[in-house]
């Protein structure tokens, strides 16, 4: 789309005009010590960004996820990482669609204020991977309360949030009629809950990436924190799935332009042989292909948000575009640090940065196997391969 045709250029005038107060310098330090933008989320969240999907009558734009996904993109083309910040996104769409009207009035509110973060998610588990039905953690209704029992693994973003959507077996798996009965999602609030049946344990790894290993040890919940019916969290959590995907997709895309308009910039100017690199087609070419590939995967990427918005089925296309997108950004990516040497090594330049930023979205929050797997079986129409 061009500046004249793309309806949602003003918002990314606004967004990107945000994302100009923090420069690359500024993500590179991050990085670097292994911090969390705080600066940047609170300046995000000030301006209403945060606030996009939160229906206007709770103190939000009344946005749909497609408006979302576009501000997302914004900040990765920027040069930013929105993973410190999706979570709320796709987080609030559970609390939107399923929870209570008093849930709503007395939470939404103050996500759209900043008065709390509902950037987490506790769904997987060590045992059971993407085998959501087979999470072994349980809530037992006690009384007026849950009594939480078990664990969870890669949890981004527990430490800076204030509250967590939490998925657990709330009915054995041996006494439901289908597999993805029985379960239940809760609103968590994490800093009650630390020190009070939840310990928090942090996992070092390869990008700057706050996440977790959860574990529950008679974690109290009063009853009124359960979102929608009992028994119903595993379909209520699709809601939060689905979004999640594609927006995954637009940060993808926003990467893939990054990397492009990064190294296409580079090749002009880097001259070897008495010639600028970008004149061989052995470096135009995977330049060629991955921004091709990137301008596909948006196609998708508004198809998924599209049907998402209007509230029609939408796991295919948003597995889709979470698929294509990642693929994409991961081959603009290799070219970029390609074609910039040893110099896309470097932390000055922030390839190697969003290099490995965009890396993880091979693997999470759905890995691109279990995409295929969908589609053969969901859409093709193939016998299930597990």
């Amino acid at each position: 789309m061009t500046a004249t045709t793309d309806p949602y250029q003003d918002l990314r005038d606004g967004v990107r005009a945000l994302c100009a107060e923090f420069p690359p310098e500024y993500h590179r330090r991050i990085d670097a010590e292994r911090g969390y933008p705080d600066a940047f989320v609170e300046a995000l969240t000030r301006a209403g960004w945060m606030a996009a999907l939160i229906p206007q009558d709770y103190g939000g734009s009344g946005l749909g996820l497609t408006e979302a996904s576009v501000i997302m993109e914004e900040i990765n083309r920027a040069g930013g990482n929105s993973g410190a910040c999706h979570g709320q996104m796709y987080n609030m769409n559970t609390l939107v669609r399923h929870g209570s009207e008093e849930q709503r009035r007395r939470i939404l509110p103050k996500l759209a204020s900043g008065e709390l973060r509902l950037q987490s998610m506790g769904v997987t588990e060590p045992t059971t991977g993407t085998d959501t039905t087979k999470i072994k953690t349980t809530a037992v209704k006690k009384g007026d309360r849950y009594v939480i029992n078990g664990q969870k693994v890669w949890i981004s973003r527990v430490r800076h949030s204030d509250l967590m959507i939490l998925l657990a077996r709330t009915t054995p798996l041996a006494e439901v009629t289908k597999k993805s009965e029985g379960l239940s999602i809760f609103l968590v609030d994490i800093r009650e809950a630390m020190g009070s049946g939840m310990e928090v344990r942090p996992i070092p790894n390869m990008v700057n990436h706050e996440t977790n290993e959860l574990f529950f040890d008679d974690l109290e919940i009063p009853e009124e924190n359960l979102i929608g019916e009992e028994g119903q969290g595993f379909r209520y959590i699709l809601t939060g799935l689905n979004a999640e995907r594609a927006l995954i997709a637009a940060e993808c895309i926003g990467d893939g332009y990054w990397f492009t308009d990064k190294v296409t910039a580079y090749v002009k100017e880097r001259e070897v042989f008495g010639r600028p690199i970008g004149q061989n087609q052995g470096v135009q070419f995977p330049i060629a292909e991955a921004f091709i590939e990137i301008e596909a995967a948006n196609l998708m990427r508004y198809k998924a948000c599209a049907l998402f918005d209007a509230g029609q089925p939408c796991g295919a296309e948003a597995n889709m575009a979470k698929y294509l997108a990642a693929k994409a950004s991961w081959e603009a990516a290799n070219a970029c640090i390609q074609f910039h040497g040893g110099f896309g090594f470097a932390c000055e330049y922030d390839v190697e940065r969003k290099f490995r930023e965009t890396r993880l979205y091979q693997v999470a929050p759905i890995s691109t196997n279990l995409i295929l797997s969908y589609v053969a079986e969901h859409v093709l129409g193939l016998p299930r391969s597990f």
